[in-house]
């Protein structure tokens, strides 16, 4: 073989040959630091070389980070840099809190979320009254709640699902894992009363009730 073509066939494996792993979770790592929102493994994959790995990257990256003031989190299908849980409490005095819920919506909610897939029907029938359009509006616009698939049912009435932007709220990886309905309080999401369509039993739970659906439908 000649030179010539030897030089071609080592510069097309040099065009085409994946960084070094350590290099892979460098570009990961600056990727998840610099996005505001959770990136999904296709993203990474669109924006690194040819032949790079992200999955594996982040496994890598996920250990190195273990113990560490910040943490790779699976959020959903997405992966992201957060605070450490028990470090949250340094970031309070910089958190500004630009609305407050109210009551109907922080009630609305928490019904999604435990009850999800949810219509609009259900969730009047387990807090008793109406849901007004402009409560179910305005967590649409908070992009903690979003359209699911229509049940199949007369009318086809729309469902209602929590999003991956409520997940990254409380560094949840999926539905699975929501808290109890006390962490909640201890986050200001309830307050002391009871959630309409519980009963005590329920509020000693620590997690959903069983049977909930998956967060993400087809």
């Amino acid at each position: 073989m000649s030179n010539t073509s030897q030089d071609t066939e080592e510069k097309d494996k040099s065009l085409f040959a994946a960084p070094p792993m350590g290099e892979q979770e460098r570009m990961v790592e600056a990727v998840l630091f610099a996005s505001a929102e959770p990136v999904r493994i296709k993203e990474l994959e669109e924006r690194m070389p040819h032949g790079c790995d992200p999955a594996e990257a982040l496994v890598h990256l996920r250990k190195r980070y273990e113990g560490r003031g910040v943490r790779v989190l699976k959020v959903g299908d997405a992966w992201a840099i957060r605070t450490a849980p028990d470090l949250a409490f340094l970031m309070q005095k910089e958190t500004v809190e630009e609305r407050k819920l109210s009551r109907a919506a922080i009630e609305t909610l928490a019904i999604i979320a435990y009850h999800q897939p949810v219509t609009r029907a259900e969730i009047e029938e387990i807090r008793g009254v109406a849901v007004s359009r402009g409560t179910i509006d305005q967590l649409l616009e908070m992009e903690w709640i979003r359209f699911g698939r229509r049940r199949m049912t007369p009318g086809r009435p729309v469902t209602f699902v929590v999003t991956q932007g409520f997940l990254d709220h409380f560094s949840l990886e999926s539905a699975r894992d929501l808290p109890g309905l006390k962490d909640l309080r201890a986050a200001g999401l309830l307050d002391s009363r009871p959630l309409p369509g519980t009963s005590s039993e329920d509020e000693d739970e620590d997690g959903p009730q069983t049977g909930q659906s998956e967060l993400f439908e087809d």
